[in-house]
């Protein structure tokens, strides 16, 4: 009975101790970097001092982690003056937000006009630092009123009021019915 008994405690301690399942390398287990959120017919309105700043409208919002944000199927933002006076739009065939350096980023056919200083730009990238600037490094297309400016890389206030193209070239008039 006593070797009966030392022989069913070994075994339950062995049972215990050992376990049928197969070591796992941790190393294969993945890491869900995937959406966190996802939004459908986004329209945000930032106001400061109950004047609307900046309106965003997006089709499809994904959101992650970590705060940033995409917007797979286009974006289009609107950015108003102090006085509540639409100045600028921006579109895009699709939108990025980076949270942690706070820049918006368009890709596909991104499209800026300024409304007041009848201003448009084309280009294939661009990125936007609220409060701050638009810039591309990427070829772009101005039309400044009856002119059309092409060149590489730009950089401008961010209602592209005032801007500098950095290597410009094939500069021309527009023809009448010509334009972005």
């Amino acid at each position: 009975m006593k070797n009966s008994l030392l022989s069913f405690v070994l075994l339950s301690l062995l049972a215990l101790t050992s376990s049928c399942r197969e070591d796992v390398d941790a190393s294969v287990l993945e890491v869900y970097d995937g959406p966190m959120n996802l939004a459908l017919n986004v329209h945000l309105i930032q106001s400061d001092s109950a004047i609307v700043r900046f309106e965003m409208r997006a089709p499809k919002q994904l959101e992650f982690a970590n705060g940033n944000q995409e917007f797979p199927e286009g974006i289009e933002i609107e950015v108003f003056e102090k006085d509540g006076e639409l100045s600028t739009t921006l579109r895009a065939d699709r939108g990025f937000f980076s949270k942690k350096d706070n820049v918006w980023r368009g890709e596909g056919n991104v499209q800026v006009h300024n409304l007041i200083k009848d201003q448009r730009l084309q280009s294939e990238e661009l990125f936007w630092e609220p409060n701050k600037r638009i810039y591309t490094e990427k070829f772009v297309t101005v039309q400044d009123g009856e002119s059309l400016f092409n060149g590489t890389g730009l950089e401008a206030d961010e209602t592209f009021t005032n801007y500098t193209l950095k290597n410009p070239r094939d500069s021309r008039i527009l023809v009448t019915g010509e334009g972005l």
